[in-house]
């Protein structure tokens, strides 16, 4: 199982770390927190030092109810910060957390390797087109409305079985383009209730019937500190159990804020497996 970054082949059957740099004002938990060009580089450097295979960037937050950022202020955010990273750490393999067809070809363009789209091309019918002509792996999200309304459209009479549906349509969608590389990612918190988030985690192991990487997004999510009665600050030890549960039901990537300690729980998950 492997996913082709810039000419380099990336292998997935060992399940590998995407660190998160958020470059908004209002992400949940790291917004605003990188001040700086040198803040950024300092955290990129720490979360390859910690491991990680991909920096994933975003610059629109997708938290519930966040504000709309227009496209040109997203490139204003995002393609320098491209730019910065490659000019010092120039193997990043860089993700672009976006859901803009334009934004995704410019930050291309400019040396990213992946596009991650929370709405898996549903919410610009230029994405995929896009996707197959850069030819770049695609992640695909499930999400319903947008980040706006999306907390609204949380009513399902099977939500795995939708969620199955949802992404046989979305892959036969990017095959139809001629798109190789797709991963999938449940969309833990987008759309869906504190009980449906833990109803798809429990039954995580069905998505692996699509036969394709598997992204799990855990990281001080609401699902883990409403549930401990805590803050996002507090969830790191909350997020490593639940990487570690999604790793026994076929997660091959970790998006998360703290590299250091997913890598330690995919270094648990290899020793157990190896034995």
């Amino acid at each position: 199982m492997t996913i082709n970054c810039k000419g380099q082949l990336i292998d997935l059957i060992t399940p590998k770390v995407m660190g998160i740099l958020n470059v908004t004002p209002n992400s949940f938990f790291d917004g605003g927190k990188y001040k700086n060009g040198s803040d950024m580089l300092s955290q990129v450097e720490k979360m390859l030092n910690d491991g990680a295979t991909f920096i994933d960037i975003g610059a629109y937050s997708s938290k519930p109810n966040a504000e709309f950022v227009s496209e040109a202020e997203e490139l204003q955010r995002i393609v320098p910060i491209v730019h910065l990273i490659l000019e010092h750490f120039p193997e990043t393999l860089i993700s672009i957390d976006t859901f803009r067809s334009e934004v995704a070809k410019v930050c291309i363009e400019n040396g990213a390797a992946i596009i991650n789209d929370i709405s898996a091309g549903n919410l610009d019918a230029k994405m995929m087109e896009t996707i197959a002509k850069y030819n770049v792996p695609f992640i695909m999200m499930h999400l319903r409305g947008t980040p706006q309304t999306m907390q609204t459209m949380t009513h399902y009479e099977n939500i795995v079985k939708e969620i199955l549906f949802y992404f046989s349509e979305r892959i036969a969608k990017a095959r139809s383009f001629g798109i190789n590389d797709l991963i999938i990612d449940p969309g833990f918190g987008f759309a869906k209730t504190l009980e449906q988030n833990y109803e798809v985690l429990q039954k995580m192991e069905l998505f692996e019937m699509l036969e394709l990487p598997l992204l799990a997004g855990f990281s001080r999510k609401s699902m883990i500190y409403k549930t401990l009665h805590s803050t996002a600050e507090e969830a790191l030890n909350g997020t490593t159990v639940l990487n570690t549960i999604s790793l026994t039901k076929g997660a091959k990537i970790l998006r998360v804020h703290d590299v250091k300690e997913a890598m330690e729980c995919v270094s648990l998950f290899n020793k157990m497996k190896a034995k």
